[in-house]
């Protein structure tokens, strides 16, 4: 059988693919089986932070790989502390509880939430808000938490004590902070598997004002946002929010599993021991991956995403074919005349790859791609949405 044949016989059929076999690459060009180059504007959805066979990635794995692969939670584990120490150290967070993916951050910040609810306000103090077309994971408890309807289908009953708001609405969220016994909220800056839409930027504030007026964990999901992806380190920085808890993933360890749940001095010591726990959260070789990603992004590699990002703004909103622009950063959606499907289509027989999010072409490109890839992709683009 050849490899589609392949994968269509044993792997499950959860995924629709897109004609293309991924064997190798470099940097922000990738390969398929056949030798065809892609510009790669898609990075694993966020998560290939410096794009393919980054060298300084491969050396931290492999040096760790070296030393010892695995260990579990009941020993100290040097990569897992020195990351822990640089995530607090980088938001002001004050403890990290490390997984293995966002949907297992997301559970992790829901577990707070609950537990510091149940100490502090009383064990009634379950609900845990969130926001319309938001998408935290696809677990039982984190498809409960996404305010889409698409994802509730054939899987129900799902986890109780969710409860999704519209965006925009400060009334209604006041009137659910009345009503309900609410333990926390958890929103995106920026939805991504919503559109990519950015939150406004006074009711993201009014979200926290309202939250904390109630004794509520203000609670961000940072899977696709954070990580540099959205011009800060993580976009609640550029919505002036102080959230109790941050959950973040994808990007984090530049292409290997590992999710992580940061707890604001107000939380640092709700989980105990026995409270929680992941066999391979805080891998030694995922905390080393990260340690290289993280501490590359810095001041000089934000600016020149914030750069990138106006660039293709502007370049993007000036072309034929294309309705709106929305997003932040490298995180962008674009929504067309013609349809995603048939612009990503168009856009990898040009030699790009892109992706979708709802109706829009969606832009996910590795943070330090170079300009004259960004600029030959776009000239791609260009054709593909033309009328």
């Amino acid at each position: 059988m050849n490899l589609k044949e392949l994968d269509t016989t044993y792997v499950a059929g959860t995924y629709k693919r897109f004609p293309v076999d991924i064997v190798a690459g470099k940097g922000s060009l990738v390969r398929d089986g056949e030798g065809r180059e892609y510009i790669d504007l898609g990075t694993g959805i966020a998560v290939n932070s410096f794009g393919v066979a980054d060298e300084a990635w491969q050396q931290a794995v492999i040096a760790q790989v070296g030393k010892v692969q695995h260990t579990c939670n009941l020993y100290y584990s040097e990569p897992c502390a020195k990351l822990a120490e640089m995530l607090c150290a980088r938001t002001g967070m004050k403890k990290v509880f490390f997984s293995n993916s966002g949907a297992e951050a997301n559970e992790c910040a829901v577990k707070v939430a609950r537990k510091y609810a149940a100490e502090h306000l009383g064990p009634e103090y379950s609900t845990i808000v969130t926001l319309k077309n938001s998408f935290h994971g696809r677990t039982l408890t984190t498809l409960a938490a996404t305010g889409q309807d698409a994802f509730h289908k054939l899987f129900a009953p799902l986890t109780p004590g969710f409860v999704s708001v519209a965006v925009g609405d400060t009334e209604e969220l006041e009137r659910v902070f009345a009503g309900e016994k609410v333990a926390g909220i958890l929103i995106e800056c920026v939805q991504g598997e919503g559109g990519v839409c950015p939150l406004p930027q006074d009711y993201a504030q009014a979200v926290e004002r309202i939250a904390h007026e109630h004794g509520a964990l203000l609670m961000v999901d940072e899977v696709q946002t954070g990580n540099g992806r959205t011009g800060t380190l993580y976009a609640y920085m550029g919505f002036g929010l102080h959230p109790d808890v941050v959950s973040t993933a994808k990007g984090l360890a530049g292409g290997l599993p590992l999710g992580a749940t940061m707890m604001s001095e107000k939380v640092q010591d709700v989980l105990g021991p026995g409270d929680h726990g992941s066999t391979f959260g805080g891998n030694p070789v995922c905390c080393a991956a990260a340690l290289s990603v993280l501490g590359r992004i810095d001041d000089a590699l934000l600016a020149d995403v914030r750069e990138k990002s106006a660039w293709l703004f502007n370049t993007l909103r000036a072309m034929p074919g294309v309705v709106s622009v929305t997003g932040k950063g490298l995180m962008i959606g674009v929504k067309t005349e013609k349809p995603a499907s048939e612009v990503i289509s168009a856009c990898i027989d040009g030699g790009v790859l892109c992706l979708s999010a709802k109706d829009k072409v969606r832009f996910l490109p590795a943070l330090n791609i170079p300009m004259e890839l960004l600029e030959k992709a776009m000239a791609v683009f260009r054709e593909a949405v033309r009328p």
